[in-house]
């Protein structure tokens, strides 16, 4: 239960978050939190990370449904032991719903964290990060070819 509250909340944070920077700033506009270093930067991007494959919005609408049946499908086959890896596949869903979203309504997907020597993201690609970084930590660190996944 406390998975799909997770999930929840990334989509609503990340939806509620978009909205308020399509509300109330301009396309472009970028309002500097620490001078330089972070700011808040109304970006769109249609296509997937740093705007690779731009306006293939079906494709990436296929890709995102076809990898949440993925995941919903990983997280009810593994063991419930692996709590950190599921942990891991809410963040991810999370954000993945939360960018289909945006392209569903829109066709792209707005942006606006922007640390100035990275390319512009939202709280979607956080989580999402988050749970790749986490599974990798996993794989890394924690799994045995000895464990039972599943």
């Amino acid at each position: 239960m406390g998975l799909f509250i997770l999930i929840f909340l990334i989509i609503a944070i990340d939806q509620i978050s978009k909205w308020y920077i399509k509300t109330n700033m301009e396309l472009g506009q970028s309002i500097p939190i620490i001078d330089n270093v972070f700011h808040l930067t109304y970006s769109v991007n249609p296509g997937a990370a740093f705007g690779i494959l731009a306006h293939r919005t079906t494709f990436f609408i296929i890709m995102t449904i076809g990898l949440l049946l993925v995941i919903l499908y990983l997280f009810y086959k593994l063991n419930d032991n692996y709590k950190l890896v599921k942990f891991a596949l809410a963040l991810q869903f999370g954000g993945a719903v939360g960018n289909l979203i945006d392209r569903i309504r829109t066709g792209y997907v707005v942006d606006f964290f922007d640390f100035r020597v990275w390319p512009i993201f939202n709280v979607a690609d956080v989580a999402i990060v988050m749970g790749v970084s986490i599974l990798v930590y996993f794989i890394l660190f924690s799994y045995k070819e000895t464990d039972d996944l599943f």
